[in-house]
């Protein structure tokens, strides 16, 4: 039996070694798209078997996952702490904000993950991150919009990746990309509210 001290310890190498995982998948993930890379890749990148991935995570969908989680989990604190917010305009702000600054925190995941076509279908699968999408769908472009919010907040939300992943934006510190970022969303989503009331 282990000791204490031994799981603690092994807790760490594993989290270690799926933190290793996790950047050798996302980088062939960039290279060759979800899709395109195998289990078989990844060990390779990692220099280990492929029995060392699968004690990780028996299957790509669950690599997805693992990556995606800790920007899920940020998502998952933007919609809660938006959806506490009183009135549309407050909560469209908390969330312009909130996931500004998680796309930019966690760029690479995003501009990998945000337009891979296996993320679409894993949409399909997974409930926790379905749930999230919606909620952020929901809070921006929910059913007390017209159909032209509705447009604006979907342009939001999907237009993000595009200057995350631009060269051109490369070279933008992030803090003056966060700034750029929050101010589009505000004058794309909020101008209008503020021109009717």
């Amino acid at each position: 039996m282990a000791t204490a001290h031994e799981e603690r310890h092994g807790e760490r190498h594993a989290g270690a070694g799926r933190a290793r995982l996790h950047e050798a998948a996302l980088r062939l993930f960039a290279e060759h798209g979800v899709s395109g890379t195998s289990l078989q890749m990844i060990a390779d990148a990692l220099g280990v078997t492929k029995a060392a991935v699968y004690w990780h995570y028996r299957t790509k969908d669950e690599i997805v996952l693992g990556v995606l989680t800790p920007v899920v989990e940020d998502l998952t604190r933007v919609v809660e702490a938006a959806r506490a917010r009183r009135g549309p305009r407050a909560r469209t702000e908390a969330l312009i904000t909130g996931l500004v600054d998680v796309v930019v925190r966690s760029r690479m995941v995003y501009v990998v993950l945000a337009g891979d076509p296996f993320i679409s279908e894993l949409l399909g699968k997974d409930e926790r991150l379905r749930a999230v999408v919606q909620e952020m769908t929901d809070l921006v472009a929910g059913p007390e919009r017209d159909e032209s919010q509705r447009v604006s907040a979907l342009m939001f939300l999907a237009g993000l990746v595009g200057p995350l992943n631009h060269p051109a934006c490369a070279v933008i510190a992030d803090d003056d990309l966060r700034r750029h970022l929050v101010d589009g969303g505000r004058r794309l989503l909020l101008t209008r509210a503020v021109a009717k009331g």
